[in-house]
């Protein structure tokens, strides 16, 4: 039995909690939604139990491939017991489409293919909108050493290399997505989640969107698409 402890950080989609162990903490997923920079806000349902699981299945796959993370193991629908890190303030974002908000920075066309795949690093504080920084800007701001700026490009990219094949296997295409990494014992790992929140994927048949662009747009069916990609994601394939 783990013991939950008291509330270390609440976000926008989900809560952290101490437990017996220093360092170790328990994620618990929320069905907050938010976006525009919590502009618009709103719920949905059950999208804390989707998230969690599709998170857990994709941690376990990216671990099979020698890719690490905070994840230890899902305690329960909601809740996952997490390595604790100290968070990078440096949000990767690797784009193999285009679509969102680069097509309104450089004009590009919407689901323009990006090869090789486009790697950009965001600020993260929520103040300041997450705005886009450089290289050079990392080192201003002393989010990360240069070497560590390497490093997170390089798992990133590794990190599309495993997922690309794994979604398309299941009828996706994985278009962008946004990672988060921690410090753990000196290590960089992944944090935070994998998931619709955070990725965005097309059906390779029909260009559905199945991510939060849904809420995001208002393009409806949303718990129907969260529930589809967790259907794809966590069912064994022949």
């Amino acid at each position: 039995m783990i013991e939950k402890g008291g509330m270390l950080y609440e976000g926008k989609a989900k809560k952290i909690f101490l437990t017996e162990k220093e360092d170790e903490v328990i994620q618990y997923f929320k069905d907050d939604a938010t976006a525009f920079n919590a502009e618009k806000r709103g719920t949905i349902h059950e999208k804390g139990v989707v998230n969690n699981k599709i998170s857990t299945r994709l941690f376990q796959e990216l671990a099979d491939s020698g890719i690490p993370s905070h994840f230890i193991q899902q305690i329960n629908d909601r809740e996952m017991l997490a390595r604790r890190v100290q968070i990078i303030l440096v949000e990767v974002v690797v784009r193999n489409r285009a679509t969102g908000s680069i097509i309104t920075r450089l004009g590009l066309e919407e689901g323009m293919l990006i090869a090789p795949p486009l790697v950009e690093f965001f600020y993260k504080d929520d103040s300041l909108g997450d705005p886009l920084i450089t290289e050079d800007h990392i080192r201003l701001l002393k989010l990360a050493t240069p070497s560590q700026v390497t490093e997170l490009r390089n798992q990133a990219l590794k990190i599309n290399e495993v997922l690309l094949p794994f979604f398309l296997k299941r009828g996706m295409m994985l278009v962008d997505f946004k990672l988060e990494f921690g410090l753990w014992n000196g290590q960089i790992i992944l944090a935070d989640e994998i998931s619709p929140d955070t990725c965005r994927f097309w059906d390779v048949q029909t260009g559905e969107r199945m991510d939060k662009d849904r809420f995001r747009k208002d393009l409806g069916r949303i718990e129907e698409t969260y529930q589809e990609v967790l259907k794809r994601v966590c069912t064994p394939l022949n």
